[in-house]
C-alpha cells in the first residue's frame, strides 16, 4: 500500500500568504509539509512559483479555483497549474444565491462535468471539494453530494472529501471514503468540535471529534494520494497551527501503518 503524502490547504494562512507569500511558502516546507494545495497565488507569476516550489522543495498539488474562474478563465487557470506542475483543479465553494433550487444544482453539475471534460483533455483532473449543504439537499433520492460524482467515465468529476465537513453533516466520513475508492485522490483532513449553538469550531489535528486515524487507514484503503491538512479558522497563530497539527500527523501516521 503506498503511503500518502502530507499536505497544507493555504487557505488555512492566508493572511500570512498575503503578507509575505515567498517566506510563508518556505517556512511551511522547514516545517516538513511535503506538499501544498493553493487557494490563490496573491500576483506571483507561474514561472516563479515554480522556480521558488523547485528551490524548497514543495510540490504543488493542485488549486481551489472560484466557480466563477472556472467558468471565465478556466484555460488560465490550468496553464497556471500547468506551469507549477501541479495536477488537480478543484472547485472549493457554491455561493449560496447559486444553489437555492434543484436546477440550479443541475446546472453546477452540468458545468462541472463540462469543465472535467476540458482539465483531462490537458492533463489535468477536476475535482469538487464538499462542505456540508451537499447533504441538506438533494437531487431526487441523492444527496447533491452523491449526485455531482455520480457520472463516471468521460466528464466524470473526481472526488476531494472533506471528512469534517461530512462528519458536521451527520454523514460516516469512513464509509463515504470507502464509497468513493478509486476516484478520491485528495482527503481534507481536519477536526472540529461545536460550539453551544452547535456551529462548526474548526481545530488542530487530534482535538475535535473525528477519527483522524481511521480516517488514514481508509482513505490509504482507497487509494487516495494526499491527506491535505486544513483549518478554516485557527485558534492560536495559524503557523503554530499547522505545525501543531503536522506534528500530530508525524506521532500518530507511522503507529497507525505499522
Amino acid at each position: 500500500m503506498a503511503r500518502i503524502g502530507i499536505g497544507l490547504q493555504l487557505y488555512t494562512l492566508r493572511d500570512d500568504m498575503a503578507n509575505d507569500m515567498e517566506g510563508t511558502l518556505r517556512h511551511v516546507a522547514k516545517l516538513g509539509y511535503e506538499g501544498v494545495e493553493f487557494a490563490g497565488y496573491y500576483g506571483m507569476p507561474a514561472e516563479q512559483l515554480k522556480q521558488l516550489l523547485d528551490e524548497i522543495g514543495l510540490k504543488a498539488i493542485g488549486s481551489h479555483v472560484s466557480l466563477a474562474n472556472l467558468r471565465n478563465n478556466l484555460q488560465g487557470e490550468i496553464d497556471y497549474l500547468r506551469t507549477i506542475g501541479a495536477k488537480y483543479i478543484i472547485c472549493p465553494y457554491v455561493m449560496p444565491d447559486e444553489r437555492q433550487t434543484v436546477e440550479q444544482w443541475q446546472q453546477i453539475i452540468a458545468t462541472c462535468e463540462e469543465i472535467a471534460v476540458e482539465a483531462k483533455k490537458q492533463g489535468l483532473q477536476f475535482l469538487y471539494h464538499n462542505h456540508d449543504f451537499e447533504f441538506h439537499a438533494k437531487i431526487g433520492e441523492e444527496f447533491v453530494f452523491d449526485a455531482m460524482y455520480a457520472k463516471t467515465g468521460e466528464g466524470a468529476i473526481n472526488v476531494e472529501m472533506d471528512v469534517c465537513w461530512v462528519q458536521f453533516a451527520g454523514q460516516d466520513p469512513l464509509a463515504y471514503i470507502a464509497k468513493y475508492a478509486g476516484r478520491l485522490p485528495l482527503v481534507h483532513f481536519k477536526d472540529f468540535s461545536k460550539d453551544e449553538e452547535g456551529k462548526i469550531i474548526t481545530l488542530e489535528l487530534g482535538l475535535g471529534n473525528v477519527d483522524l486515524e481511521k480516517v488514514i487507514v481508509a482513505a490509504e484503503q482507497a487509494g487516495a494520494e494526499w491527506l491535505v491538512v486544513e483549518q478554516d479558522h485557527c485558534q492560536k497563530p495559524p503557523l503554530t497551527s499547522v505545525e501543531n497539527s503536522l506534528n500530530w500527523v508525524k506521532e500518530h501516521y507511522t503507529n497507525v501503518r505499522s
